[in-house]
């Protein structure tokens, strides 16, 4: 076997690389208790073996669709979510022990019970669910990598278009946000013209104006502020 054959395995057996934050300052006494109290109940368990797996079989009540968030930050979103949609099953994919301290307060402040959490790298948790088993993804204000050395570190690549293709069940929707032009770009240029999806686009206004049923959150507003309106990206998963 060569060098670069033992890189690739090694690669392979090791998984992915993850460039993102997992701890920030220390958490707070509420945070803290919330985070050890309902994340053991909340937490997603899928083993080695496991493969194929279908997400409703995550929630113990029967619900009706699942939704992914990948990359939820402090949850302002994804609890908006679960709390409008009682009988959808919400999965946030967020190795940030911050951000998943931050929604399990929340979650635990609204009693909410349709959500499951995957606290590592979500490319780890997607190969592991059956083709065809999520109706709706959304991908807000992730990490820009300015830099263009590390544009391979952005999460929307041809391959995870390639995976998201496989989960998303035919015309399902791909929902991505940012209030940085650069990546805006870049998310609409690799979707785009990728053959599994469908920009809904008909005009400039419906990537300049926020959706009915997608909360305002602290994040996006504080960009406004600074000039930085967000940009919102509707796609389609062809069926």
């Amino acid at each position: 076997m060569t060098t670069a054959d033992q890189r690739a395995l090694h690669q392979k057996l090791a998984g992915p690389k993850f460039y993102g934050r997992r701890k920030g300052k220390k958490l707070r006494t509420r945070q803290q208790e919330a985070f050890d109290t309902l994340l053991p109940a909340m937490r997603i368990a899928v083993g080695d073996e496991d493969a194929a797996t279908n997400p409703e079989s995550f929630f113990a009540q029967a619900v009706e669709q699942v939704w992914l968030e990948i990359g939820f930050g402090m949850g302002e979103h994804l609890v908006w979510h679960a709390a409008q949609n009682p009988k959808i099953g919400m999965i946030g994919c967020e190795p940030f022990l911050n951000g998943i301290a931050s929604l399990c307060l929340q979650a635990q402040e609204q009693s909410l019970g349709n959500i499951r959490l995957w606290p590592e790298d979500a490319r780890l948790f997607m190969r592991k669910l059956k083709p065809a088993s999520i109706d709706r993804c959304f991908i807000i204000n992730s990490d820009p990598w300015p830099k263009t050395r590390h544009h391979k570190r952005r999460f929307i690549q041809t391959e995870t278009l390639d995976e998201l293709a496989r989960l998303l069940k035919p015309g399902a929707e791909l929902r991505m946000a940012t209030d940085h032009a650069a990546l805006a770009g870049w998310l609409v240029e690799k979707t785009y013209f990728h053959p599994a999806f469908e920009w809904t686009a008909q005009s400039a206004a419906d990537w300049r104006t926020r959706p009915d049923d997608l909360p305002e959150t602290k994040f996006q507003n504080k960009g406004l502020k600074a000039g930085r309106p967000t940009v919102f990206l509707n796609f389609r998963r062809r069926g």
